[in-house]
This record gives structure tokens, C-alpha cells and sequence, in this order.
């Protein structure tokens, strides 16, 4: 039968049954999650060394003074290492966190990056360590790990991350000439208020709400535009303005107006090739024909791959451009978006086209994955 109390070094001390709870008789020290608070005398530590140099083993000596193996253990190993016994200075308060639990929380944080500090506090406290959500940033961020904004990016099945190894892998090797005769579309969302979201203003203490550091909301976005364009490494092409819902045929009439003259205006010859992604008004049965009808060569592109078309650079360009003009209305919305469209330099489109290579290496080096295009 197990007894409740034990004999350890001549006094009887009560059996432990909890975890982790510091045994308080005879100031015997255990070992614990929380980092020991009480310190060993320096008298004490030249008796154990004494002690030591006497031949007694450690196990002797913890008897002896009441003191941990371990303790025994480090003043003996300090003593031969630095030849004292006296505490080296410290830089400020010792952590409240141990190693053990601080492995415990960068454990957690390495297998669900999206835990908040509230949560790893609320871990700690369930095994007894009570600490501010703030040490717990402090101590994380000491191993190289900051807390950042999610990148937002299509979800990626691994049907996705297979096409788009398979088409990094293809064209991997392609010249840059096979580049420049691609002419680079799609379409794209411009609002009104979209570019409001984020912004910092200077202000002093208590200003936040006067109306000239207020970004204003508008239900909806304030009304926007859609629009579908187009451009090559020699240029932008053309930008069209959308009106209502596109479907197939709707889109063709798009490609019907603006795509030849576009292949025209930029010089692109006769070998050329139109990109576009997998929506389903481009994919269309009636829209292949249409492609077929007007012997118009199409990139094979693979689905959910938007930072495989250097077109979106071209979108964050002309919406800053835009929003920077403040638009007070739909119509100067769509004016400023043609206006602004035909203002990017040509250096800018030929920059995207023949630094293409690089995206298919980082779609390799990530196997299909995600990339920071």
C-alpha cells in the first residue's frame, strides 16, 4: 500500500499527489512549471562545495542541506566552470516563464499560427502559470516570430497545386519572345471608396472623430465599375467599361471590340497568343467556338492562379492612380479609369512580361503552392 508520507533527508514529508505543486515542508525545492523563487544562500553553496571537495557524492550532500540534486548539480558545475559561488549579475527580473513552458508555447504556435496570445494565456493558466498576454508576445517574438497581417490568396486543392506545377514546369524554359507575344487579360472590380480601407492620418490626442480624419463608409462601396482590359510588354491595350452582368455572349462582344484592335495597336504580328483565366463565361462552350471561329490561339491556363498574371500588378497600379484622383461619382470613376489606363509607361508593362520566368520558379519552389505575386 502507498504511503501518504516518506522520510527524505530525516524529516517526514508528505507525498505529492498533484502535479507541479512545490512541496512547502522544510523548504525542500522540487521541481515545478513555475521558475523557482526562492534562492540558495552563498553560505550555503561554499558548505557544498566544501563538501564536495571532501569526496561526499551529491546525492550525500542533498541530504545533507536539504537541497534539490539538481541544485547540488549546478553550484558544483559553476564552481569548477567560473571558480565561484557568488550570483552573476543579472539584467533586469527573471522571466516568469521557464524553458519547459516557453517550448510549450512556441510548440503551439508552430502547429496553429492563428492562436492569439488570449488563448496561449488561457493554456498556461490551465497548467498554473499565470503571466500577462504581453510576456507571452515578448518571449515569442524573441524566437523570430511576429504577429502579421494573413496574406489573403485563392484556396488552393491539390488538383490546383498540380496544374500549376505542371504549367511552371512547361514553360519554365520558354524565350523571352514567347513572352512578349502574349497579350494579358482580365477583368476586375473597381470601387468608389475601395481604396479607403487602412488608411493612417496624422492627428493629435482626441481628434479622431473631426471630420477630416474620418474615412468615410458608403453603404455597398459607394457604387463601382467593371472593367476588362488588357496589355503586352509593348503596352496597355485597351480598357473597356463594363455595363450590368457579362455572360458569354456578352463577352465575346467585349473581345469583339477590343481585341484585335488592341493586337493592332500594339504590334503583337500574327503568332500571338491570348491569355485569360477559367471563369465560366470564358470557358464556355459557345466562347471556345467563337476563339475557334476567329483563330485566336489561348494560353492553357491553370485554374485559382491569379499571381500567374502579371495584369494584377497592373491593377493595383490604375486603382492607386485612380483613388488619388478622389472620384466624387461613378461617371468620373469610369473617366479616370480610361484616363489613368493609357498613362502606364510601356517600361512598366515590358518589366512584368520579362521577369515572368521568376513567378514559374517560385510556383516550383512553393510545389503548386501559393506565391507573394
Amino acid at each position: 500500500m502507498r504511503r501518504p508520507w516518506e522520510k527524505f533527508g530525516g524529516a517526514l514529508v508528505k507525498r505529492e499527489t498533484k502535479p507541479n505543486k512545490p512541496l512547502l515542508c522544510q523548504g525542500i525545492k522540487t521541481r515545478s512549471t513555475m521558475p523557482s523563487r526562492r534562492e540558495t544562500s552563498e553560505d550555503v553553496r561554499k558548505k557544498v562545495v566544501t563538501a564536495h571537495q571532501t569526496g561526499e557524492s551529491y546525492k550525500t550532500i542533498s541530504k545533507r542541506f536539504q537541497l534539490h540534486p539538481s541544485t547540488v548539480r549546478q553550484i558544483i558545475y559553476k564552481w569548477r566552470a567560473l571558480g565561484i559561488t557568488t550570483t552573476l549579475p543579472r539584467c533586469g527580473r527573471p522571466s516568469k516563464l521557464s524553458q519547459r513552458s516557453t517550448r510549450k508555447i512556441m510548440m503551439q504556435v508552430k502547429a496553429n499560427p492563428r492562436i492569439t496570445s488570449r488563448e496561449l494565456q488561457t493554456s498556461l493558466s490551465a497548467s498554473g502559470i499565470n503571466v500577462h498576454a504581453s510576456t507571452i508576445r515578448r518571449n515569442i517574438n524573441r524566437h523570430g516570430i511576429h504577429g502579421r497581417v494573413a496574406r489573403r490568396k485563392p484556396l488552393l486543392s491539390r488538383k490546383n497545386k498540380a496544374a500549376r506545377l505542371k504549367f511552371a514546369r512547361e514553360h519554365l524554359d520558354k524565350p523571352e519572345a514567347f513572352w512578349k507575344s502574349i497579350l494579358w487579360t482580365d477583368e476586375s472590380k473597381i470601387e468608389l471608396f475601395g481604396h479607403n480601407h487602412r488608411r493612417h492620418v496624422w492627428r493629435k490626442v482626441n481628434t479622431e472623430f473631426k471630420e477630416k480624419n474620418l474615412l468615410p463608409t458608403v453603404k455597398h462601396g459607394g457604387g463601382n465599375v467593371k472593367v476588362w482590359a488588357c496589355f503586352s510588354a509593348s503596352g496597355p491595350g485597351r480598357l473597356h467599361i463594363i455595363q450590368g452582368t457579362v455572360n458569354s455572349q456578352g463577352y465575346q462582344q467585349i473581345l469583339d471590340q477590343n481585341l484585335l484592335p488592341s493586337v493592332r495597336e500594339l504590334k503583337l504580328g500574327r503568332k500571338w497568343i491570348m491569355q485569360q483565366d477559367n471563369d465560366p463565361k470564358h470557358s464556355s462552350k459557345s466562347t471556345k467556338e467563337w476563339l475557334k471561329r476567329k483563330k485566336i490561339c489561348t494560353l492553357d491556363w491553370p485554374s485559382q492562379s491569379p499571381d500567374l498574371n502579371p495584369i494584377e500588378m497592373l491593377w493595383q497600379d490604375l486603382k492607386r492612380a485612380v483613388h488619388a484622383r478622389c472620384p466624387s461619382n461613378i461617371s468620373q470613376l469610369a473617366e479616370f479609369c480610361k484616363e489613368e489606363w493609357t498613362k502606364i509607361p510601356k517600361s512598366r508593362c515590358e518589366t512584368l512580361v520579362c521577369g515572368y520566368r521568376r513567378r514559374l520558379v517560385e510556383v516550383m519552389a512553393a510545389k503548386g503552392g501559393a506565391t507573394r505575386y
